[in-house]
């Protein structure tokens, strides 16, 4: 299954999430949403087992590749989440930001090929990576949950706290373990662990700017709920920058996580 195949599955993909998020506003559209939600990824997964039978190896190389995954997770995520917290909020929002990275990547075609250089060919390669899209995913809806409850007027929901801590919680987790097995790869790829390279920097912003986070909700009281609530934007943003933004910086052109 190659790239040029990817509509044909992107837009029932895409019909589906959108449908879900749509109908789960309606006095009986839970269980349509559901089912829709769970088809729609389902269809994706299609599509991303066939193109990486395809490609013979991980299809987490380009941009492209990893806003599939990014879109399968974001899904998957929203869906399960709104499984356990019951937010019709969580499922839109995982479905539309799912569709936004569809449509990124049918709008921006990318060249893949089979061939990963010598860097990536690694067992880490693929916990890595993944590791990393599933912490981005749960930190994104963590942050328009956060969002959310900054601009609602009557107060905060019940129980918002519950859903953002344990998404914050479950995302830094992962956030960490990518971050662990990035040094681990380091190590066996060019010897050291950890160099400060740009890339690396920014990812230890943000993982302390999350870490400041979850230490300010150990405190009680209101004024400590606001000022935690509004760091999640400015976390996330931070997670934007290493993501997508350190590759534009002059200091990382030389950099091994630009290629």
């Amino acid at each position: 299954m190659t790239w040029n195949n990817f509509i044909w599955f992107a837009l029932p993909a895409m019909a589906c999430w959108c449908g879900a998020g749509t109908t789960i506003y309606h006095k009986r559209g839970s269980t349509p949403a559901n089912w829709l939600m769970l088809l729609g990824i389902a269809i994706f997964a299609v599509f991303i087992i066939g193109f990486w039978m395809h490609l013979e190896r991980p299809p987490l190389r380009t941009m492209g590749e990893t806003r599939l995954w990014y879109s399968f997770f974001l899904s998957s995520v929203g869906y399960v989440a709104y499984r356990r917290w019951r937010y019709p909020w969580l499922l839109s929002f995982s479905a539309v930001v799912a569709t936004v990275f569809v449509l990124m990547n049918l709008m921006k075609p990318e060249i893949h090929s089979k061939s990963l250089m010598p860097a990536l060919q690694s067992n880490w390669f693929v916990p890595h990576v993944t590791s990393y899209i599933l912490s981005y995913a749960m930190l994104g809806a963590a942050t328009i949950g956060a969002i959310i409850q900054l601009n609602r007027p009557q107060g905060y929901a019940p129980g918002i706290f519950d859903l953002i801590d344990n998404l914050i919680y479950i995302g830094y987790g992962f956030l960490m373990l990518g971050l662990l097995m990035g040094a681990l790869w380091a190590k066996a790829a060019w010897g050291h662990y950890w160099s400060w390279d740009p890339k690396e920097t920014w990812a230890f912003i943000t993982a302390t700017a999350y870490v400041a986070y979850i230490h300010i909700r150990l405190r009680k009281g209101t004024a400590s709920e606001t000022f935690a609530l509004w760091m999640l934007p400015v976390a996330f943003v931070l997670l934007i920058i290493t993501w997508l933004g350190v590759k534009y910086l002059p200091a990382a052109q030389g950099s091994i996580h630009v290629y």
